[in-house]
């Protein structure tokens, strides 16, 4: 018995033989009709997006990659177009012939950049049917994003997903003119090379060829860069792949896109004003947005100091102040004793918060505890009272030494964190970008760039203890911060790189660095990160052969273009501005990847795969073997 209701997903559509679009070429994109295509034929392809039937007049909303148009059938005109559109449903694929025509006066759709017109139908083609979407393809993302993953093809059919995918686009055109027009070449770099540490773990390639071994999908083109410098080839740059198995967020994914860019014979400033330039034609051309230049510059250590981060959002104020010599001497014992023991007493100074109840102080003091500080302390200053419960523990001076060193004034409130100098200002750092979110102290449409420098050349490892390079292994470090040292661990630690990250709104877009070109400097890295020189030869024998062939001095930085092109484009995760991304677990929803293969693979690559005990057990049966 036939039907008129809507098929449901899985079913089968049932409608009239889809037709072909025989002689028939797009002359137009919807998107792209205005008044001046007014009394033209024209000839357009898409995807149903809306249908409406009011009788004898018929409205589609014909969708393509540009944009909507109205399309109308009357029951007067061509009755076979007049009968096909009464059969159309969302996500049916068609081609319309018709003339452009302007709307009656006051029928015009101003929430439409085609509203000023639509197209009277004069012929329609069902070129293929749809069943009904798991979800609606409107501008909005309705649907949860799990389901809008596994129906990715259907997600990117939304035009927000299309406006990222396209300014994507644009900004990769806009890089490489740029670099090609100051000398630099694209060059390819291999995507399987050989497992070196560089941070994040490896994702592994088994050889067919040779059992047993392993290639590495490249986490960065960082050593073929260096050696295309060594090479002569003085400018490179390349949208290079990159693959990094590490714990993912809303910024990151386990393949990525990375703008590598790498120079002889420069020095920082250089590569900063190559940068600059880069940056501004793509804000320019892509966003019609006109950036101001040179971008201001701070230290790795002066933004921790006062930012509580090595990437800071400068868009608003509430900078950390270190008030510890106004309070040394205090009669409040915290404050007394972590001066004496070397920590650091720091203060933020919120503007217009005294009135903050009890309860969202407490809020406050909960949030510091759980980011690893022992508690808060607030001095309020309201109706020309100045409000503490530490307050009968100061004296006069020291309650005035506070406001003068945070800038408190009538209406501010005061946040205190005493305790060891990195936690504390890492707190209050995490506490302040809570407060400029929730008080509406960060203002939108601001791009507030940023170059923060000389960061620490080691880190330790907060596992092991031990040191590892806290950029990479071959970036050179200040040479006059190694000369004549004993490296004991309290030199390691002020050892300063040569290396810049650029910041925008709290966001770090690149990172880059002044490389090491000297054999005798690399192995002496190498050494202050505990390699011994049989280790060094073994893995990276071939780099430090190569820099006693003339390598140029050479520096360069890499942006990660997702992270970019998401902050162009407002969104909040680089997930929307990837066309297939992964999710959190590094699993394709699309595809079902990864998945399990043949055992003949296996044999073939001479692999053994056993299964978890606790797979086997039957827990996390949503894992696969491994």
């Amino acid at each position: 018995m036939a039907t008129n209701a809507e098929p449901q997903i899985g079913t089968q559509v049932r409608d009239d033989a889809p037709q072909d679009m025989g002689d028939l070429r797009r002359t137009k994109y919807c998107g792209e009709l205005s008044v001046k295509d007014a009394g033209s034929r024209v000839v357009l392809m898409g995807w149903v997006n809306r249908h409406r039937d009011f009788g004898d007049l018929i409205f589609i909303d014909l969708r393509d990659r540009t944009g909507i148009v109205q399309v109308v059938c009357e029951s007067g005109g061509s009755r076979e177009a007049f009968e096909r559109a009464k059969r159309v449903k969302p996500e049916y694929v068609l081609a319309v012939v018709g003339t452009c025509q302007k709307r009656a006066p006051g029928k015009e759709n101003p929430n439409m950049a085609t509203g000023e017109v639509e197209v009277i139908a004069s012929e329609i083609r069902i070129l293929n049917a749809a069943k009904t979407p798991p979800f609606p393809i409107r501008d909005e993302a309705e649907a949860d994003e799990t389901l809008r993953l596994k129906y990715r093809y259907l997600d990117l059919r939304r035009l927000p997903m299309q406006r990222n995918l396209e300014l994507r686009h644009k900004a990769s055109m806009v890089i490489r003119n740029y670099l090609s027009s100051r000398g630099f070449w694209e060059i390819e770099t291999p995507m399987m090379t050989r497992s070196t540490p560089e941070g994040a773990r490896d994702y592994l390639v088994p050889s067919r060829l040779e059992p047993g071994k392993f290639y590495a999908l490249a986490q960065s083109p960082q050593l073929f860069k260096q050696l295309l410098m060594v090479s002569g080839i003085d400018r490179y740059f390349q949208l290079a792949r990159c693959f990094r198995d590490e714990d993912l967020r809303a910024d990151r994914q386990p393949e990525f896109t990375q703008i590598d860019i790498e120079m002889s014979f420069v020095d920082e400033e250089m590569i900063f004003e190559l940068v600059e330039g880069m940056v501004r034609a793509l804000w320019k051309e892509v966003l019609g947005v006109e950036l101001a230049t040179p971008f201001p510059r701070i230290t790795y250590r002066e933004a921790i100091a006062r930012y509580g981060s090595d990437k800071p959002d400068t868009r608003f104020g509430m900078e950390i102040r270190d008030i510890t010599d106004v309070v040394k001497n205090s009669n409040f014992g915290v404050f007394r004793d972590t001066a004496a023991s070397g920590g650091t007493v720091s203060a933020i100074c919120v503007p217009g918060y005294a009135k903050a109840t009890r309860h969202e102080l407490d809020s406050l003091s909960l949030r510091a505890k759980a980011l690893g500080a022992k508690g808060l302390v607030f001095i309020s200053y309201l109706s020309g009272e100045v409000r503490s419960a530490v307050k009968k523990y100061l004296s006069e001076a020291e309650m005035t030494g506070i406001k003068d060193a945070t800038g408190a004034k009538e209406g501010d409130l005061v946040v205190i964190a005493a305790g060891p100098i990195d936690l504390t200002v890492s707190v209050l750092g995490r506490i302040r970008l809570d407060l400029g979110a929730r008080l509406g102290l960060i203002p939108e449409g601001r791009y507030n760039f940023l170059w923060v420098t000389q960061f620490p050349l080691l880190a330790r490892n907060q596992e092991t203890g031990e040191w590892e390079a806290a950029h990479h292994p071959f970036t050179s470090p200040v040479l006059e911060d190694i000369e004549g040292q004993d490296f004991s661990d309290e030199a390691k630690a002020r050892i300063r790189a040569r290396s810049y990250d650029l910041v925008l709104n709290g966001v770090e877009l690149a990172s880059g660095s002044i490389r090491i070109h000297r054999r005798d400097l690399q192995e002496k890295v190498f050494s202050l990160l505990g390699l011994s020189p049989e280790e060094a030869r073994e893995k990276f024998g071939f780099l430090l052969d190569a820099f006693e062939y003339g390598a140029p001095p050479h520096g360069g930085i890499a942006f990660g273009l997702d992270r970019f092109v998401m902050m162009m484009a407002g969104a909040s995760t680089i997930r929307d501005v990837i066309a297939f991304p992964k999710t959190a677990r590094a699993a394709c929803l699309l595809t079902d990847a990864p998945s399990r293969v043949r055992e003949e693979q296996l044999r073939e690559l001479g692999i053994s795969v056993t299964k978890d005990k606790a797979l086997v057990s039957g827990e996390n049966s949503d894992q696969n073997d491994r």
